[in-house]
């Protein structure tokens, strides 16, 4: 049967409400806003990864031309530090103590751009300008910044109080189950590697306008960010106020992906700067500020082994990660490779787990969640895991996954890590993806690759992540005088396309023109609460409210249509933007039911989805490769996605959300590289040097849907922001291995797979053989 394309609502491919403003370049971001009498600051950072700061001068920058202010560490005695709540019980029950970042440091810096003053004067350019007047003498020590170094007997502790550079431990699973199906085990494949840090990179750099207020005795900060209520709560600790004496404000942001999320030093140093002068005062950071101070992500060190059965039966799965913390804890830092851990088992019955995460402590910049955050390293590790068994154990890559996938019957199923999913059907949108990938003709197009001289290899990636977290996101709407309605929602948009997404939800609801509803987000004196933008939650828990909100108003409008037409409730429709009796041509438009009302609340709306558990979305990607082996190039010939969504609010939006993250995976796994020396500078600090993926490293894509509908989630969505960067890069990797593989031999390659390393591959194997 076919079913009809919606016009707007629930499935509907409405295009982006918002891309007029920002194509013709009506966006506003933080760093156009300037009130009148506006400063400027300028953060003077740490040159050196690790030292003593024996002396800091600061007359010369204070007597420099247009400069106000000069702050040090030893100014800002009265503010907390930025504290990090998310470190996880450590197996003996106890949570591990956190090393904290300071606003300005006071004695000691501990990474390459730690921010050690704040200078604010009539420009930019006159504050960078005397703070190179600035003189601070480094005592320098020697730093620790590789992630495999930082446990060595010999390493530099970055805490010296410490005793050691271990942050942490955790342990997951069972450990006595996972001996014993070791001990039992046919076969045991095993692997080790790096999951490379990465540098955000998002479009729009931040930028933090302060204002203080005297005559309402409150700050109010503009800035990026992902959610403006754990902004408000975080900072009014640091300046031990209560948060309604401060007002966070985001305008529209260009690019989150997680590290938009965090309170940085610049938010609290230009909220006392602006107090400490009556004026406003705004700092914008450039990119190499990004590369240096942002927080970042991945950088993890594994061993991997699983445990396996005559037949390629996986019995037990065994893990020793070693996480980059960086040189603080950053605000959820503790927590990413806890949650990525949670989902090692992936989609496959494995019945005996242990993983065991060492936390380090470097003389690099901190690491936090990057887009996926702990997922797309779990996928990876074992996706990259399967492959090798597979070839240890002979078997094609998709004949070992389907024998151990979690059968559909077997739902819902409970992981080794307490999980819960509900359902899954792994081989369809395997199967499916395997057709649309032509996966059964590979040979052919094999054969012509090597009459060009040219090796080729083809990949997969069958992942599960857990995502829209156990929680809510409370939503409002209200129609206005002019027959518009607002929704008001404590998510915050950074490019995802919100604005379209919840109109459609509710526009649904109350039949009007999507176009009319206009979203607002983004200001604590607008809502009270909000749980913010972050493991793809928005549209699974804030859509349902925004759903639901429409539900309540429409009642609403009825009731009041009703009484002024004279007739039941339950014969009054909603049309166009009306409220009509049915069956007639009577009707009111929403603006004269606005108009009509008591009181406010008669045209208000709330709704609240309380979800208790995560949603999983699902998925088979698949990457096809062709690589030169006189140059290492690759040259990705075909990618097909085939995903588990639950349901699809908007195919549009969504296939952008998943374009745009495989093209992070595929940098992850082919480009990108967050290189440091050994003494912590930062090797690859700028465009030049770091390698973002472009446009021509990726294919078309197909990309398609094969929902099984979320039993948890009231519309039955599992969530889509963060899948496309977990499935591409094992995909990727897997791809380019099979092609080594195939012709070399070479079971192994580190990402990223760039030309040089794969070139310096061939030639290793070459030379064996």
């Amino acid at each position: 049967m076919n079913v009809a394309t919606p016009k707007f609502g629930m499935g509907a491919s409405v295009l982006r409400l918002e891309d007029a403003n920002f194509i013709t370049g009506k966006g506003r971001y933080t760093d156009d806003f300037s009130p009148a009498g506006t400063l400027h600051g300028y953060v003077l950072r740490a040159p050196v990864a690790k030292a003593k700061i024996t002396s800091i001068s600061v007359d010369a920058a204070r007597a420099a031309p247009g400069v106000h202010l000069v702050l040090t560490g030893a100014d800002l005695a009265h503010l907390g530090d930025l504290r990090s709540g998310a470190m996880q019980k450590q197996p003996d029950g106890t949570r591990a103590p956190t090393r904290d970042i300071p606003i300005l440091c006071k004695d000691r810096v501990n990474h390459v751009g730690d921010a050690v003053a704040f200078v604010v004067a009539d420009s930019r350019a006159l504050a960078q300008d005397a703070a190179d007047l600035i003189e601070v003498d480094y005592d320098s020590e020697d730093a620790v910044a590789a992630t495999a170094q930082a446990l060595d007997a010999d390493a530099p502790l970055v805490w010296a109080d410490l005793g050691t550079n271990r942050a942490f431990t955790y342990q997951l699973g069972e450990r006595a189950g996972a001996e014993k199906a070791f001990a039992q085990a046919s076969h045991v494949t095993k692997i080790e590697f790096t999951n490379n840090r990465l540098v955000c990179n998002y479009m729009e750099a931040r930028a933090a306008l302060g204002e203080w207020r005297a005559d309402e005795d409150r700050f109010v900060l503009t800035t990026g960010s992902q959610g403006v209520h754990s902004m408000q709560t975080i900072l009014s600790k640091v300046f031990s106020i209560e948060p309604k004496q401060l007002r966070v404000f985001t305008p529209d942001v260009g690019g989150g992906f997680g590290p938009k999320s965090f309170v940085y030093r610049e938010y609290a140093l230009v909220l006392e700067a602006s107090k400490r002068l009556g004026v406003p005062v705004k700092w914008t950071g450039d990119r190499t500020e990004h590369f240096l101070t942002d927080a970042q992500g991945r950088d993890n060190v594994v061993t991997a082994e699983m445990a396996m059965d005559n037949d390629g039966r996986f019995l037990g799965l065994r893990v020793h990660l070693v996480a980059n913390l960086g040189a603080y804890i950053s605000q959820y830092g503790p927590f990413i490779p806890f949650v990525g851990a949670t989902m090692s088992t992936g989609v496959y019955d494995i019945q005996a787990l242990d993983v065991e995460i060492a936390g380090v402590y470097t003389n690099t910049c901190p690491v936090d969640a990057y887009r996926g955050a702990g997922r797309p390293e779990a996928a990876f590790l074992l996706e990259k895991l399967v492959d090798a068994c597979a070839r240890d154990m002979n078997l094609p890559v998709d004949e070992i996954r389907r024998r151990n996938f979690i059968k559909p019957e077997n739902f819902p199923y409970r992981t080794q890590t307490g999980r819960l999913y509900d359902v899954g059907e792994f081989d369809g949108h395997m199967t499916t993806a395997m057709e649309r990938a032509s996966w059964t003709s590979f040979e052919a197009r094999l054969e012509k690759s090597k009459a060009a001289g040219k090796i080729r290899g083809i990949g997969m990636a069958t992942y599960i992540e857990a995502c829209a977290f156990a929680g809510s996101e409370p939503a409002h709407v209200e129609l206005n005088a002019d027959g518009t309605v607002t929704l008001l929602i404590g998510t915050q948009s950074n490019g995802q396309g919100h604005a379209t997404a919840y109109a459609q939800l509710v526009a649904e609801k109350l039949q009007m023109d999507v176009a009319k509803v206009i979203m607002h987000q983004g200001d604590t004196d607008r809502l009270a609460k909000g749980g913010g933008t972050g493991g793809s939650r928005s549209i699974p828990l804030g859509g349902v409210s925004a759903a639901r909100a429409g539900d309540d108003l429409a009642e609403k409008i009825k009731k009041i249509a009703a009484d002024e037409l004279e007739a039941a409730t339950a014969d009054i429709e909603l049309v166009d933007g009306n409220a009509r009796i049915v069956g007639t041509d009577r009707s009111l438009g929403f603006a004269d039911i606005a108009r009509a009302a008591k009181k406010p609340e008669d045209i208000s709306g709330f709704g609240e989805f309380v979800q208790e558990e995560a949603t999983y979305p699902n998925g088979t990607h698949i990457c096809e490769v062709e690589i030169d082996p006189d140059t290492g190039h690759t040259e990705i010939v075909a990618y097909t996605i085939v995903d588990d969504f639950g349901a699809t609010v908007n195919p549009v939006l969504l296939a952008g959300q998943i374009h745009g993250g495989v093209v992070q995976g595929l940098g992850q796994a082919l480009t990108e590289d967050t290189v440091y020396s050994d003494d912590g500078q930062l090797i690859t600090a700028s465009f030049m040097d770091y390698g973002m993926p472009r446009a021509d490293l990726a294919p078309f894509f197909h990309f398609e849907t094969r929902n099984v509908p979320s039993t948890t989630n009231a519309l039955g969505i599992k969530g889509a922001g963060e899948a496309g960067t977990i499935g591409a890069a094992p995909a990727a990797i897997n791809a380019v291995t099979d092609a080594l593989h195939r012709a070399y031999g070479i079971s192994h390659i580190e990402m990223p797979a760039t030309p040089d390393r794969i070139w310096n591959a061939i030639r290793a194997a070459g030379s064996k053989t």
